[in-house]
């Protein structure tokens, strides 16, 4: 695999999930709302692991603790890539899109090294 993604990657990673939810029948209860509903738990899931941590840096974790992050994340990502598809939402696409609409919304010469919103400026 190429360090960097492509529409290919993502494309076999939805044709995985998709293999995996039909082959136990699960078609009928990925409805989107459900899966909004998912991914705003396993989100959670992930934010339980750096709360009450000063940043979630890496030197504050432990092997466990990265563990459960990388398996939340995985979660999160796979319900994403679930609704996507239920929706018809092409993700790679969408992000390259939305990309292009924050380079217009945050332009380097207005926001570089500033964490305000972008209305505040």
């Amino acid at each position: 695999m190429s360090d960097t993604p492509s529409a290919s990657d993502l494309t076999a990673l939805r044709d995985i999930v998709r293999q995996f939810a039909e082959e136990r029948d699960w078609q009928q209860f990925h409805t989107p709302k459900n899966l909004a509903m998912a991914l705003s738990v396993e989100v959670a899931e992930l934010v339980e692991h750096f709360q009450w941590l000063n940043t979630g840096e890496d030197h504050e974790l432990d092997d466990k603790q990265r563990t459960g992050i990388r398996h939340e994340l995985a979660d999160s990502l796979v319900y994403l890539i679930r609704l996507a598809d239920r929706v018809n939402v092409d993700l790679y696409d969408a992000v390259i899109e939305k990309m292009q609409l924050n380079r217009e919304k945050y332009p380097v010469e207005k926001v570089k090294g500033k964490s305000r919103k972008y209305t505040e400026y």
